[in-house]
């Protein structure tokens, strides 16, 4: 099949993090249904859904991983001109949910699996397919603790995210949390019978307002970012069910993104702080007053790739300059901490991604196929 009509296949599955992937995966099974190709399936700890890694080559010799994600994010609250669910084509622009981020790259794995299966490969390539990439990176952690028992150590790990073919050398990390604050309710009028939930969470908002400055203000900084420093916000935030009664609930969601070097995890422990003191002096005063918090996402950054064989050879791949950092995220960082060295490059713009009219044009695919042929080539050299 062409890799226009593997990718129609693909963007035609609503592929939402989260949920079940049972659908895309079989998706994925059927274009890898090749002699010769080694396809394990590795549940989640969900039940529901799996990751996917796929060995061509000889499994015994160090190799590199083509890794992507299968999930896409909703459309919800998006107008679309065609049905984001349906490849549309007009001239080489393909419109549809993931056809950037990121089934574009798969499809084009994909649409290479027979050619990778009829080359003379002296070392693998490894095809890893994540789920729940897009809610934090869930699901690939689990598929890299596995890699042990499924290959020899891995030379490199090429994530296919939109990078406009440009080899990507690092990115920032992120975490995110979800702050809930539980009051009391009562009637508006009467304030002190009640206990407004909403203030709390007010208060954590001023705060997180003055950590976002301060780490703009003080750093640390890199400036390979742009901007050039960790940052913070709170995106969304809940509360109250009508305006004549005092809300006994607010909900925060909050996300930090930390340059390299500096944890993600590290950028909200003020936010604990505060939280376990509001709970220790609400207690002590006999207050109807509590909050809590979870971590809903969290991935580590992707330090300037080391490793300038791997980064001289990606250039010379995908025929391109690298890039030496972005700010949005991968799961690259990941595979780098597992010490695979990893390089992001993929076809497609990050700006397309997540928007309604999501497209990528086919010649950004022939673009990556060429890179995988070449790619190809170089595994069927002795080294």
């Amino acid at each position: 099949m062409s890799v226009q009509e593997i990718l129609s296949d693909l963007v035609a599955i609503p592929s939402l993090p989260g949920t079940p992937n049972t659908v895309v995966t079989d998706c994925l099974r059927s274009h890898l249904s090749h002699d010769g190709i080694d396809v394990t399936v590795l549940p989640g700890p969900e039940s529901d859904r799996a990751n996917l890694f796929v060995t061509i080559g000889p499994r015994g010799k160090p190799g590199y991983i083509l890794s992507g994600h299968s999930d896409v994010v909703s459309v919800d609250n998006q107008v679309w001109a065609s049905d984001p669910f349906r490849l549309s084509v007009s001239g080489e622009k393909m419109t549809g949910r993931g056809t950037t981020d990121m089934k574009g790259f798969l499809a084009c794995i994909l649409a290479m699996v027979p050619e990778f299966a009829a080359m003379p490969l002296r070392r693998p390539v490894h095809l890893a397919f994540s789920y729940d990439e897009e809610i934090g990176c869930r699901g690939v952690g689990h598929m890299i603790a596995r890699l042990p028992e499924l290959c020899a150590p891995p030379v490199g790990a090429i994530i296919g995210e939109p990078s406009g073919m440009r080899p990507v050398l690092s990115h920032k990390g992120k975490q995110s949390l979800e702050l809930h604050f539980t009051g009391k309710a009562g009637h508006s009028s009467k304030p002190a019978l009640g206990e407004n939930a909403i203030y709390a969470a007010a208060d954590m908002l001023v705060h997180i307002r003055e950590m976002a400055q301060s780490m703009e203000r003080d750093g640390p900084f890199d400036q390979r970012f742009a901007p050039a420093h960790s940052t913070c916000q709170a995106g969304v935030i809940h509360g109250g069910a009508a305006v004549n009664i005092i809300p006994d609930s607010a909900e925060i969601q909050f996300e930090a993104r930390a340059i390299p070097g500096i944890d993600p995890r590290s950028l909200s422990v003020s936010i604990i702080d505060r939280i376990d003191a509001l709970n220790a002096e609400a207690k002590a005063a006999g207050r109807n007053l509590s909050a809590t918090w979870r971590e809903t996402s969290s991935y580590p950054a992707l330090p300037p790739c080391e490793d300038r064989g791997f980064v001289a050879l990606m250039e010379r791949l995908s025929g391109n300059p690298s890039v030496q950092a972005v700010s949005y995220g991968t799961e690259a960082g990941l595979y780098h901490q597992a010490g695979i060295p990893s390089i992001i490059c993929g076809p497609g713009d990050i700006g397309r991604a997540h928007g309604p009219d999501e497209f990528i044009l086919l010649s950004e695919l022939q673009e990556c196929l060429t890179m995988l042929r070449r790619l190809g080539a170089e595994l069927c050299r002795d080294v």
